[in-house]
């Protein structure tokens, strides 16, 4: 029998408790994968950059979060999507990128980009398989070893 729960997709500011929390846990992951606090390049999206920050409730509990920042008038970049280890694979990943998408479109974007890493196949492979193509390094990116970066035509 398969397991089945609600999910709620809930637009928070960037500071709520439930959106530290996560980012807090996605974090001591990419510590442990890439032996450093400080694996990504750029300026670290904050309250005032990211535009909107949604985050997935399975039965009431955080389970997953994105978010968005602005490039210029028609591209956002994703920035901090995750979901907890005990929830993947259960499709909240893709409610909140589509979320993310719904969001973007609704503000007359025409493209989403997004930065990963080389040490995150399961990443790369995700949007791979939700229509992401891998794009020259763009921005703070540019030049940067580690960093691999994908965009959709929305």
């Amino acid at each position: 029998m398969e397991d089945t729960y609600e999910l709620e997709l809930r637009s928070v500011p960037f500071e709520h408790a439930d959106s530290v929390m996560l980012r807090s846990a996605q974090r001591a992951e990419l510590t442990a994968r890439y032996g450093t606090e400080d694996s990504e390049p750029g300026v670290k999206p904050n309250a005032d950059s990211v535009v909107v920050f949604l985050i997935a409730y399975a039965d009431g509990i955080p389970a997953g979060c994105g978010g968005l920042r602005q490039v210029d008038d028609e591209t956002f970049e994703i920035k901090r999507m995750y979901v907890t280890p005990a929830q993947r694979g259960t499709g909240i990943a893709i409610a909140v990128l589509k979320g993310l998408e719904e969001w973007a479109r609704a503000q007359s974007a025409t493209t989403l980009a997004l930065e990963t890493g080389d040490a995150q196949p399961d990443a790369m492979r995700f949007y791979e398989r939700e229509g992401y193509t891998r794009v020259e390094n763009f921005g703070y990116y540019a030049g940067e070893p580690l960093s691999v970066c994908y965009s959709k035509a929305l």
